[in-house]
């Protein structure tokens, strides 16, 4: 008998208990459908370019869009998974994606970052969204060991957004020799103009192709150098590809076209003989696992699309991963957590998912868990549906800071790789605890459902009248009702507006938002990319409150 079915013949798979015919299932699938229309309109209108005239300007030139340029890089029929694609979403002077085309797909069957300029879309000029998409793609770029190919045609900063751009924009030029410096290939197609800041990311890639009588790469256009210097030349004598190719040296290949350019660039790839340090197994690289036994769609009827309303993490669980089967790990202790072993496209997961509140059980539960899959050397998944730690004075006897601590510093000290899904609420430490931004999972994506704050709304608007009520009476003053509810209800709106999934997008919070039914799919996805490099646990300790 071989390993893989030994394992299905122990691991029994799970035994949904919903109803597709039951008033839950019905109702919370058709609460989900307008959520999922609003974030497939929203992903659409992120996918737009720019104005009409300037994309019709810049076709009538024989350039190629940005998207254009990446789908002819990508192998044929390649995923594509493309990141924070809301990046800067509602934010006055932002341009949505911040200008910028970012995702990983496969090139000549590698795993590559790609990351594109928009030039219909502001000039391709960056402003604060780019610089920070840019440092987010660049850290999944290093944690992940991804080529990256970058493909440029930008006219550098936002010059009115200087103070936003320029102090930590230059960090991506730093990021770019730590990449190289840790055998981290690059390589950039400049495709058009790419002034002052935007000439550095081709003079510090590995590989530089350059279109010619397109692509002009220089620190200062011909008006600064003129003004500096007095020196009167034209844009191609600058610091054209020609140039640059034959005399200066900055340009590694010079393309007669976009598509020459575009087919060098898979011919570099080609070239890497790239392996990846993590072994994958082999039912994924087979392609040889099980499908869940329930279809993803029915997410939409067991999970709630109320964060109010609690549901079943194992439920989902059941339709994210091969077979359905799940072996449980502590499943009578904590039982507000659940924690256990599956595969999903044939990659071995620890997952952690939250079925309500956080006790002292949970967390010592989670704790120990995540010890045993450092020990495995297996990848964390963290389902996260959480409004925090239990309070009150019966729990602080109980420790509940102590072995909220503990898992925490778990969390904080865990070396394998950890993906994390947003649920619903993601609400105080409950976020942290649970592998929240701040604490580094290789990859986070919310459903469009999910709200992130220190609290939910109404309870922080709660708290804080009633410390301003209890801060009156000991002064000695008479609280105005009507002032205090207005202020109430600003407030109340403020944090809900705050902790909306699209708010928090936008500020990459997370990487990007999904459609439940797609969790499967980007998961499998991620959890190859992280086989780039080695996946190995450590030693999880530090000073812990036993």
């Amino acid at each position: 008998m071989s390993a893989d079915t030994l394992q299905h013949h122990l691991v029994q798979p799970y035994k949904s208990v919903v109803s597709k015919t039951s008033e839950e299932y019905k109702r919370n699938y058709e609460e989900w459908q307008p959520i999922v229309e609003e974030l497939h309109e929203r992903l659409e209108e992120a996918t737009a370019e720019g104005k009409e005239k300037h994309i019709k300007l810049h076709k009538k030139r024989g350039q190629l869009l940005a998207r254009e340029r990446v789908d002819l890089l990508l192998d044929e029929d390649s995923p594509f998974l493309e990141l924070c694609q809301l990046a800067g979403y509602g934010q006055e002077d932002m341009t949505l994606g911040g200008s910028v085309v970012g995702g990983i797909g496969l090139v000549c069957g590698v795993e590559c970052m790609v990351i594109a300029s928009v030039p219909t879309l502001a000039g391709g000029s960056m402003n604060e969204a780019s610089v920070l998409k840019g440092g987010r793609l660049g850290q999944i770029i290093y944690e992940n060991r991804l080529p990256v190919i970058n493909l440029q045609q930008s006219g550098g900063a936002n010059l009115e957004q200087q103070f936003k751009v320029f102090h930590r924009g230059g960090g991506g030029f730093r990021h770019q020799a730590i990449l190289s410096k840790s055998a981290i290939p690059s390589c950039c197609v400049v495709f058009g103009s790419s002034t002052a800041g935007g000439a550095y990311t081709p003079g510090m890639s590995d590989c530089v192709i350059m279109v010619k009588k397109q692509a002009q790469v220089f620190l200062g256009g011909p008006p600064l150098v003129q003004m500096a210097t007095g020196e009167v030349t034209d844009a191609e004598s600058l610091g054209g590809a020609d140039m640059h190719s034959r005399i200066s040296g900055v340009s590694d290949q010079l393309a007669v076209d976009e598509l020459d350019a575009i087919r060098k660039a898979r011919e570099w790839v080609s070239h890497l003989n790239w392996e990846k340090k993590g072994k994958l197994p082999l039912r994924h690289l087979q392609a040889s696992f099980e499908e869940p036994l329930y279809p993803a769609d029915e997410i939409l009827g067991v999970a709630s699309a109320n964060i109010r309303i609690p549901f079943d993490a194992m439920e989902v669980i059941a339709r994210i991963v091969d077979g359905s089967r799940f072996s449980a790990f502590k499943p009578l202790y904590g039982v507000n957590l659940i924690t256990g072993w599956a595969f999903i496209h044939g990659v071995p997961v620890g997952i952690i998912a939250n079925n309500n509140v956080l006790f002292t059980a949970e967390s010592n539960k989670a704790t120990q868990f995540i010890q045993l899959c450092n020990m495995k050397n297996t990848p964390l998944l963290f389902l996260q549906n959480i409004t925090g730690f239990m309070v009150g004075k019966r729990y602080e006897e109980d420790g509940i800071i102590k072995a909220g601590a503990r898992f925490i510093n778990a969390v904080s000290n865990s070396t394998v790789p950890a993906i994390t899904i947003m649920m619903g609420a993601s609400y105080g430490a409950g976020n942290y605890a649970m592998c929240g931004r701040s604490y580094n999972p290789r990859f986070l994506f919310s459903w469009p459902n999910s709200k992130c704050s220190v609290m939910g709304a109404e309870q922080l608007t709660g708290v804080l009248d009633l410390i301003m009520r209890q801060a009156a009476k000991r002064a000695g003053i008479d609280i105005d009702e009507e002032t205090a509810s207005g202020r109430k209800q600003m407030f109340q709106s403020l944090v809900e507006s705050e902790s909306d999934v699209y708010y928090t997008s936008a500020r990459m919070l997370d990487d990007g938002i999904i459609d439940p039914r797609d969790t499967r799919t980007v998961l499998g996805f991620c959890l190859s990319v992280i086989y780039n490099e080695e996946v190995k646990g450590g030693n999880l300790y530090g000073v812990s409150r036993m």
